[in-house]
């Protein structure tokens, strides 16, 4: 059985877990999830608690109150921890948990000692044990398939985004296609446009040609002819 709680001094409240016993845990440090930071009392034995983040928050910016309920809460399922006072939680993400086969049921280490940070607890505070107590609720989850799920809605949201990038980056190499084929339309137009204004005027040979000399002597004769007639009757 995994033991589920709720913390409701963040909004939206924060989903808290931890095995029942050290097989529990087992399966918890095996499926676990990405968003979940693991907390634990240090050096003394006690339950391995999680905090499941949302998504977009780090670890490393818990809430001090959120961070007060989740040590005390190690604090209070921790048989020698319960009793002491001054007393440190570790915590750190799942995935720096390192778990080898030599290992006993339940315990592990940490890949990077420095990814691992500590909070301090003076004394057990009765008002937040008993509040996240009042939370609790025992469920029987298959934890492989809620993580095989978890990851098909990542890769399903991460082939969504990739569509969107892909058919983005199609869009805007389809604008500049377009923008270059203008570019090269305008620099042809121009070239063409220029090579036409400089090249030389050919003129017809008709404008001064044979066909002008018929009119010239049509002219000629016909002016001669109407002279005559004019000038005859004054002789």
């Amino acid at each position: 059985m995994v033991l589920y709680f709720t913390s409701n001094v963040v909004n939206p409240a924060a989903l808290i877990y931890m095995g029942k016993d050290k097989f529990e845990n087992e399966d918890l440090i095996k499926h676990g999830w990405p968003e979940d930071v693991w907390f634990h009392v240090d050096k003394l034995s006690s339950a391995h608690v999680y905090l499941r983040l949302p998504k977009g928050q780090t670890w490393d910016n818990i809430s001090q109150p959120l961070l007060d309920d989740l040590a005390q809460l190690c604090k209070a399922n921790s048989i020698e921890g319960n009793k002491k006072n001054n007393i440190s939680i570790i915590y750190t993400p799942w995935s720096n948990l390192l778990k080898r086969g030599d290992m006993a049921t339940g315990q592990v280490s940490f890949k990077n000692q420095k990814s691992v940070k500590r909070v301090h607890v003076e004394a057990r505070e009765n008002a937040i044990v008993n509040r996240l107590n009042k939370t609790k609720r025992e469920e029987d989850p298959d934890l492989a398939f809620q993580r095989m799920e978890r990851d098909k809605e990542e890769a399903r949201v991460k082939k969504n985004e990739m569509r969107k990038i892909m058919a983005e980056e199609r869009k805007v190499a389809e604008q500049h296609r377009i923008a270059k084929d203008n570019k090269d339309y305008g620099k042809m137009f121009e070239k063409v446009r220029k090579e036409n204004s400089n090249a030389p005027v050919k003129v017809s040979e008709d404008i001064f040609g044979d066909d002008n000399d018929e009119y010239e002597d049509y002219d000629a004769n016909h002016t001669k002819g109407r002279f005559d007639d004019d000038f005859s009757d004054l002789l």
